[in-house]
């Protein structure tokens, strides 16, 4: 599988490079050059199947022949040995077709968690095979930096500037992007909203300086973010129940 931007002037690419490549050069997004849809007997297969299981699954499908199949599953194995419910996110009966899906369970609470801690192993791993550094940045409203910080605390290939509206985001929140002990972590607070952190991120991809540092990211931007998510929204048997 090769991905494509959205605007359509960048080279095709495959899985792992996209993976800490974020924005393509043209300013687009990386996006499959096709999806096939998984047959009913694939469905059937995985209706049982365990958090990491169908992660690896659906993970595996889009990083193709890039990254071997075992590499994706010990990934996932390492990023969700930080969650504190065996079932990584349970579902509760509330009762009639009413199903609350807790996803709450990660090192910070707040469901970025769930993709970024897969997305930090699989970025840190493929950094290594390639002998290579990267710099990640991430704007954020509160929870994705404080996530993204987390997943990438201490590691030392990879360094994290994350960048925060100032007095707009929780101070449970802004504690935990800004007290962690690490020193590949830098946290900036912007004077103005999200969108004005996500306009400098994004500024920053565009400048002849993001291949030199390296540049990636981890916000919604970066599609191995996006397919970590596609986990567990196929959490709930009502999924299950309209294929």
């Amino acid at each position: 599988m090769q991905y494509v931007s959205t605007r359509g002037h960048s080279a095709r690419k495959s899985f792992s490079v996209i993976l800490t490549a974020a924005l393509a050069q043209d300013g687009g997004l990386y996006m499959p050059d096709h999806i096939d849809s998984f047959t009913h007997e694939e469905i059937t297969a995985l209706k049982d199947a365990s958090y990491a299981q169908l992660a690896t699954r659906i993970l595996s499908y889009f990083a193709g022949d890039s990254i071997a199949c075992s590499d994706v599953e010990q990934a996932i194995e390492k990023g969700l040995k930080r969650f504190t419910s065996p079932q990584i996110a349970p579902l509760t009966k509330l009762g009639g077709n009413r199903w609350l899906l807790e996803l709450y369970h990660g090192p910070t609470l707040a469901f970025k968690d769930y993709a970024l801690q897969i997305v930090a192993e699989l970025i840190n791993d493929q950094l290594n095979r390639t002998d290579q550094r990267a710099m990640v940045l991430c704007a954020t409203s509160g929870d994705t930096g404080a996530a993204a910080a987390a997943a990438f605390a201490g590691r030392n290939r990879v360094k994290v500037v994350v960048l925060h509206p100032e007095g707009r985001v929780s101070d449970v929140q802004r504690r935990q992007m800004t007290t962690l002990p690490n020193d590949n972590i830098l946290n900036v607070a912007i004077r103005g909203d999200f969108d004005d952190c996500q306009a400098l991120v994004k500024a920053m991809f565009q400048d002849s300086i993001a291949d030199d540092l390296k540049l990636t990211a981890v916000n919604s931007i970066n599609w191995a973010r996006i397919v970590s998510q596609v986990v567990f929204m196929h959490e709930h048997p009502y999924n299950w129940q309209i294929r």
